[in-house]
């Protein structure tokens, strides 16, 4: 895409995201419309012994927790280690997801302005039942249908990208602690024929999906993450002209994240589930000793409004509520966060640029204290002039059982630009940061999660 193309589209999704309600979809019959879905779901979720799963299995000689068609995901173990860090080994269990699933959402123009097709859709470790999620959230054992279901509907539309204008498409991660590996498709398609509006989806605007930010555990994490992917002029960011759109990365920063990714040298080696030291399986959870981190557990699913009606699977429960902060201030006038180099075992290559605070805070009360995040303490006990958005936003229902971390976006204390955070932390022009979401595996997924709350803060 060329540079004016690129601006021309940005300015387009500057104008959906300033159109704060629509004539076309009103925002109280939206929350109706929800309202209504929500109350005629008829879905239900049950906690189960792993003997009661129907169709997985524990493999003999390694222990894994795998699918009998050999498809969807598996759970096995990892062996991680991380030289010179407060904890420096350990092993865990982990999800591994090895195909490449669809994020997708479908863009039509109505009375000038951009509208996006979301779904109101229920995941199986959703907290709170339906969550609104893009036109396709699928992975490719779903969509080819090996649960002999019904089709995914839309996906047809990302199938036959040569007819439809790409608004966005790249690979992105997932979370590097709880996935091996993971990655999916985030892809934006812009259609201009009459669509057949299905039941259970609706269309909205830019600036509806980020006042429906704020409301707790409505927006989910896909839905986050692909949004994070459209071109989005940063009013505030203190730039102009081309550059404000184009966003050009700084050799500077990229060398940065090379050298980090190069000093931090993990190694990250697969091992049988069964292996994994210090982890315990009972009846229905394979869990730490410590009781802290996460579980893994197994459900069964009566689902409504799916392509499939009926399904048991595992899931990875967290312990705690997480917290993800980042921390901005203007430099010279320009908007700038606070990111970190973060390892994850999970990560692709060594690490992501993760928000400046990236934690569950009870994980770490029996750690050393040069374990615990640096700026944990001045997050949680920010003033309130500082916060500038504060919400409690679902991770993936699709794997994660009641998984939900607050996000904050913070104005930094003026005193924190004098602590040194080590060569891990970076203040990032926020154009940069933007730049940087057009290309695979540079912002991990709670960075993109908070780079959309940020959008929603610009207009």
């Amino acid at each position: 895409m060329s540079v004016l193309a690129h601006r021309v589209l940005a300015h387009r999704v500057a104008r959906s995201a300033l159109a704060a309600d629509s004539s076309t979809a009103p925002l109280p019959d939206f929350h109706g419309w929800f309202d209504e879905r929500n109350r005629a779901d008829t879905s239900r979720i049950e906690r189960i012994p792993f003997a009661s799963l129907r169709g997985w299995n524990f493999q003999s000689g390694t222990g894994n927790l795998v699918h009998d068609s050999g498809r969807f995901f598996s759970i096995e173990g990892l062996d991680i280690r991380m030289p010179g860090r407060a904890v420096d080994a350990w092993t865990q269990p982990i999800l591994h997801q090895p195909e490449v699933g669809i994020l997708g959402i479908i863009a039509k123009e109505f009375n000038g302005i951009l509208h996006f097709l979301m779904q109101a859709k229920m995941e199986p470790g959703n907290c709170n039942g339906l969550q609104l999620s893009p036109t396709v959230q699928a992975t490719r054992s779903n969509y080819t249908r090996v649960h002999k279901g019904a089709a995914v509907p839309y996906v047809e539309y990302f199938q036959r990208l040569g007819q439809y204008r790409i608004l966005a498409d790249v690979r992105q991660s997932e979370q590097g602690c709880w996935f091996y590996r993971k990655r999916n498709r985030n892809i934006v398609i812009e259609v201009h024929e009459d669509i057949e509006v299905l039941d259970g989806f609706r269309w909205l605007t830019l600036g509806q999906l980020h006042q429906l930010l704020a409301v707790d555990d409505l927006v989910n994490m896909d839905s986050r993450s692909v949004l994070a992917c459209l071109p989005f002029p940063f009013h505030g960011a203190g730039t102009s002209g081309a550059g404000h759109h184009s966003a050009l990365i700084g050799t500077d920063l990229l060398s940065w994240i090379t050298e980090a990714r190069t000093r931090c040298d993990p190694r990250v080696e697969r091992l049988p589930l069964d292996r994994a030291r210090d982890w315990q399986r009972s009846a229905d959870r394979i869990s730490h000793e410590s009781g802290r981190f996460f579980s893994v557990i197994a459900v069964d699913v009566q689902a409504g409004g799916r392509e499939v009606r009926s399904w048991s699977q595992p899931m990875i429960e967290p312990h705690g509520t997480g917290v993800s902060a980042l921390l901005t201030r203007r430099v010279d006038g320009v908007l700038r966060a606070l990111v970190h180099a973060r390892p994850e075992p999970g990560c692709t290559d060594a690490l992501e640029l993760a928000p400046t605070v990236q934690c569950t805070p009870a994980n770490y009360t029996h750690l050393p204290a040069a374990a615990r995040p640096p700026l944990l303490d001045q997050v949680i006990e920010a003033a309130p002039e500082q916060v500038l958005f504060d919400s409690v936003l679902s991770e993936e229902g699709g794997r994660f059982y009641h998984a939900r971390n607050r996000y904050l976006v913070l104005d930094a204390d003026p005193d924190l630009s004098n602590i040194d955070l080590g060569p891990d932390y970076r203040w990032v022009p926020l154009p940069e940061l933007i730049g940087l979401i057009r290309h695979s595996h540079y912002l991990n997924i709670e960075a993109r999660t908070l780079i959309t709350c940020l959008q929603s803060l610009d207009v």
